[in-house]
């Protein structure tokens, strides 16, 4: 997550657009991806996703994210993933992934939340939604606690001064879903945009850090 500064997320009902998407970012240069537990039998998607990955994407870490409960983040966990990452702060879900030394994200809205998500073990901070809040809440967070690692998720996009904004701050890096992988880009199946997009947006945040 740090090395990249972005974490691609997506959810996807059908397992070979779900592939395809998976290989553009792959190809564009991404290295881990959150597959966002949404729909009915989404742990059935993300198995074979997860299968998918390590016998065609060697270097692809994957994670699972929208995950609300201990039981869904063991269920996860039994299918490989690498990282869970929650849209609240549940101390079941802490535990869990502590358990087996899974990091877990949990999303958090205040400094006081984070500060308990800390003293659990959370190790990266997911700032939801990022639109809310700004870069400018994460510029008042990091003075106090500079050691805090954050990921807006929301409110992210692929625009330079957008970008800008946030890495300035001092986030450690940005979870970016529709505004990288868009409905359109899967309508229409486009995985050379995609994979061009993603290329182009690491490139920016890896100028944007420099």
């Amino acid at each position: 997550m740090s090395e990249t500064g972005m974490v691609p997320l997506f959810y996807h009902s059908d397992i070979e657009i779900a592939k395809k998407t998976l290989k553009a970012c792959y190809d564009g240069g991404a290295r881990l991806l959150e597959f966002t537990s949404r729909g009915d039998f989404a742990h059935n998607i993300f198995e074979e996703l997860n299968q998918y990955a390590l016998a065609e994407l060697p270097e692809m870490i994957m994670g699972v994210g929208s995950v609300t409960d201990a039981a869904a983040a063991s269920l996860y966990m039994q299918l490989g993933t690498n990282f869970i990452v929650t849209p609240v702060l549940r101390e079941d879900i802490a535990v869990v992934c502590n358990r087996r030394k899974v990091l877990w994200s949990a999303g958090c809205g205040s400094l006081t939340e984070i500060a308990k998500a800390e003293e659990l073990g959370g190790e990266i901070i997911k700032l939801f939604p990022g639109s809310t809040y700004g870069p400018g809440f994460v510029k008042a967070i990091k003075g106090p606690q500079p050691w805090t690692s954050i990921m807006p998720t929301g409110g992210v996009s692929t625009e330079e001064d957008n970008l800008r904004g946030w890495f300035g701050a001092g986030v450690t890096c940005v979870g970016m879903g529709s505004q990288l992988i868009s409905k359109e880009i899967l309508a229409q199946e486009n995985y050379t945009g995609l994979k061009e997009k993603v290329a182009a947006t690491l490139s920016l945040i890896k100028k944007i850090r420099e």
